[in-house]
């Protein structure tokens, strides 16, 4: 009985690892992104955002939650009217931010958000940005965004570190 129940355990062990392996070499982009922490969505699968235009087109229910962007898309979402919004604390917008961008902190957000919204028109493509992939301001702050009535609330996930260390320009303000 015992040699039995052996067999059956190797042999469900070898059907698992071959699972495994077969999941694996099918969906190696998808763990190659993931692992490295870009987005996986867009990056892999050729899969689009949908832009204004197209939302506007289809009878879409309002976004729950904000759309990934990626480093690449942000200089051409900038020269089509877009703004970078910096959810990081004022200390860390003074220290140095994306150029363009505006200082919306999660923290003064209650206090902060109605100017926001008389400011800029809910049709404004927003780009929430913090301290990259392990920060969950940006999308807080894209929710709460989303919330106010803006239709197109983009999150850039690599933040203030991925934008630094790509080597492109980043703006200090003066002590």
């Amino acid at each position: 009985m015992k040699t039995i129940t052996r067999r059956i355990w190797f042999e469900a062990g070898i059907i698992f690892a071959l699972g495994v392996v077969v999941g694996l070499s099918i969906n190696i982009q998808l763990v190659l992104d993931a692992f490295s922490g870009r987005l996986t969505l867009e990056s892999s699968h050729g899969v689009e955002s949908p832009s204004p235009s197209r939302m506007n087109d289809q009878a879409l229910e309002p976004a729950l939650f904000p759309i990934p962007v990626l480093l690449a898309d942000i200089r051409e979402l900038q020269r089509t009217g877009a703004l970078l919004v910096d959810a990081r604390t004022a200390e860390s917008y003074d220290e140095g931010h994306l150029p363009g961008a505006l200082s919306l902190p999660l923290g003064e957000l209650d206090d902060r958000l109605g100017p926001f919204v008389n400011e800029f028109p809910k049709e404004t493509t927003l780009i929430i940005y913090c301290s990259g992939f392990g920060c969950p301001d940006s999308f807080d702050v894209g929710v709460r965004l989303l919330e106010a009535g803006y239709g197109d609330v983009r999150v850039y996930e690599g933040g203030f570190p991925e934008w630094r260390d790509a080597g492109l320009p980043v703006i200090k303000e003066a002590p």
